[in-house]
């Protein structure tokens, strides 16, 4: 007697051509892998964390010049 797995293999995925099969197999890869990610637990995080993150791209531009070139910009805009 076959097993769940074995019929289900035999009568469902065995008769897919290659391709289909190896979308199966990343499909089901995917899925245990968000599947253990899912029972980590997770840890409540702060937005205070972000404080500070891209800082660098800023470095040495003038903040008011940069709103004035906006705005600049918005009225020379087509509309």
């Amino acid at each position: 007697m076959q097993t769940n797995i074995e019929t289900i293999y035999q009568q469902h995925i065995k008769p897919l051509p290659p391709a289909e099969q190896l979308k199966l197999l990343a499909k089901m890869a995917e899925e245990l892998s968000n599947g253990e990610k899912k029972t980590e637990p997770t840890k409540k995080r702060s937005l205070l964390e972000l404080e500070g993150l891209g800082a660098e791209i800023w470095e040495g531009v003038d903040a008011q010049e940069y709103v004035n070139e906006l705005r600049n910009e918005w009225e020379h805009r087509p509309g």
